[in-house]
C-alpha cells in the first residue's frame, strides 16, 4: 500500500497569532500578495519568519499550508499521489495542490533542504504562468488570485550542495530577517509568554551578549525562540539559571568548554 504522506503539511486555522512588527515586512508581504508575487524569507533560525507567515495568513484570511522541507521531500509529497484503499485507487492532493485549489498560502520552510528536482515543480508557479501541472492526472491548475507561495531558508547554512540556484531565487520577492532589537525582543517575550519585564530584559541581554561572542565556535546564535522556551520554563518555576542552561545553552552546543563560557555569561546576568 502506498503510504499517505500529506501529514508533512500542517493546515493552520485562521487565528491571529501575536507578531511584533520589526520593519516594513508586513507591508511588503501584503503588497506581494496583492500583486500575485511569490516571497522568499531569509534569516537565522527562530527569528520570526514562520510567525510572520502565520500572522499574514490570518490577516489576509487565507488558509495556510506549511511544509517542513527535508532531503527526502519529493514532488509527489507536494503535488499529490494515487493511493490504494479497499482495493480501489484514488488521488490524494498534496499541500501545494490544496493551496492552489483553495486559494491558500503554501509555505515551504527551509526550502533549500528539499531535493533540487522537487524545487523545479515550483517554477511555473513563480512566473507569469502561475500554473501547477499534475502529470499523473493530466490536470493543469491555474492559480486563483488568492494563492501565494512563500519559501524560507537560513543563509547561514548555505553551502555548495544546499542553496537555491540564482534562476530560482530571482523568481521571488525577498526579505532578510535579523534578530529583533532589544526593545522589540523584550516585548515579544512579554506578550508571547506573560513573563515579567525584569526577566524578559535579562534574557534579551543574555542573548545579546551571546550573539556578540567571537572567540567560541557556535553554529548559530541563540534565537528568539529559545528565549521564549527559557521564559516558559521560568514561568513554570524552574530557576532562571537552570532554565537558561536547559533552553539556551544546551541546545547551542555539546562542547563542555563552550558550555562553560556560555554559562559564565548566564551567571554574570542572573547571578
Amino acid at each position: 500500500m502506498i503510504e499517505n504522506q500529506t501529514s508533512q503539511a500542517d493546515v493552520v486555522s485562521i487565528e491571529h497569532p501575536y507578531y511584533e512588527i520589526q520593519g516594513n515586512e508586513v507591508t511588503l508581504f501584503e503588497s506581494a500578495y496583492k500583486s500575485n508575487l511569490p516571497m522568499l524569507l531569509k534569516g537565522p533560525t527562530g527569528c520570526g519568519k514562520t510567525r510572520l507567515v502565520q500572522y499574514m495568513a490570518a490577516k489576509l484570511g487565507r488558509p495556510l499550508y506549511t511544509v517542513a522541507c527535508h532531503d527526502d521531500l519529493t514532488a509527489s509529497d507536494l503535488v499529490g499521489r494515487h493511493l490504494i484503499e479497499g482495493g480501489s485507487t484514488y488521488w490524494q492532493d498534496g499541500p501545494l495542490t490544496k493551496a492552489v485549489r483553495t486559494g491558500g498560502i503554501c509555505y515551504l520552510d527551509e526550502v533549500v533542504e528539499a531535493r533540487k528536482d522537487t524545487i523545479v515543480v515550483l517554477h511555473p508557479l513563480t512566473d507569469d504562468r502561475r500554473t501547477l501541472s499534475i502529470e499523473r492526472t493530466g490536470e493543469v491548475l491555474h492559480c486563483p488570485p488568492e494563492f501565494m507561495l512563500v519559501v524560507s531558508y537560513n543563509p547561514g547554512y548555505q553551502n555548495l550542495l544546499k542553496g537555491l540556484k540564482p534562476s530560482t531565487r530571482q523568481r521571488f520577492v525577498a526579505a532578510t530577517f535579523q534578530y529583533p532589537n532589544t526593545d522589540t525582543e523584550t516585548n515579544i517575550l512579554i506578550n508571547e509568554t506573560g513573563i515579567d519585564k525584569i526577566h524578559a530584559g535579562q534574557l534579551v541581554r543574555l542573548a545579546s551578549g551571546l550573539r556578540k561572542l567571537k572567540d567560541i565556535d557556535l553554529e548559530e546564535a541563540p534565537s528568539t525562540r529559545l528565549l521564549v522556551y527559557a521564559s516558559e520554563l521560568i514561568l513554570a518555576g524552574i530557576p532562571a539559571r537552570d532554565a537558561c542552561l536547559a533552553a539556551i545553552v544546551e541546545p547551542l552546543t555539546d562542547d563542555s568548554e563552550t558550555m562553560k563560557v556560555l554559562m559564565d555569561v548566564v551567571d554574570a546576568i542572573f547571578g
